[in-house]
């Protein structure tokens, strides 16, 4: 067993895991964080998706034990109770996901996008997104979803239906 320390949705984690012991099997079988699926299992679907310091990671294919001393955010951790985090907001109102599987992967391939892009281009919307498969709908939906959540996130508009600030 290796002992290892992260910092998972804000909250600080001290466990023990296997070796071989992927991120994704310590988040969903020891943290009972499911919102990361397993899909494909060899990072090709990006269903496992979470953000690790800052950037997009495959968690199927990161071991748990490699994340040591890492902050790691999940779907669960993007939104508060109270509400929602604008990409969430936006992919609600553009009705982008239909069964929802991909959903937590693509929202937190979103986020990675706009922490380092908060004014994306259509194409880096597209390239931000590239590494997530969704079999249910097409993508134009949640492109438009994201160039929204952006818009939000920037302060040009009030919320994901558009909605001008007062006095701009």
């Amino acid at each position: 067993m290796i002992d290892i320390s992260l910092t998972v949705n804000g909250g600080r984690h001290e466990l023990s895991v296997s070796p071989e012991t992927t991120l994704l099997g310590l988040l969903r079988n020891q943290l009972g964080l499911t919102g990361a699926k397993l899909g494909c299992d060899v990072g090709d679907c990006g269903a496992c998706t979470v953000i690790i310091d800052g950037r997009s990671v495959n968690a199927c294919l990161m071991l748990a034990a490699q994340a040591d001393g890492c902050s790691v955010l999940t779907i669960e951790g993007l939104a508060t109770r109270e509400q929602l985090h604008p990409i969430q907001q936006a992919f609600e109102v553009h009705a982008s996901l239909q069964c929802g599987f991909c959903g937590p992967g693509i929202i937190l391939s979103a986020k990675a996008l706009l922490d380092g892009n908060p004014d994306p281009s259509r194409q880096d919307v597209r390239e931000g997104l590239s590494g997530n498969l969704c079999r249910c709908t097409g993508y134009a939906k949640m492109i438009e979803a994201v160039l929204q959540a952006a818009c939000v996130m920037r302060g040009e508009t009030e919320d994901v239906d558009g909605k001008s600030k007062a006095g701009s």
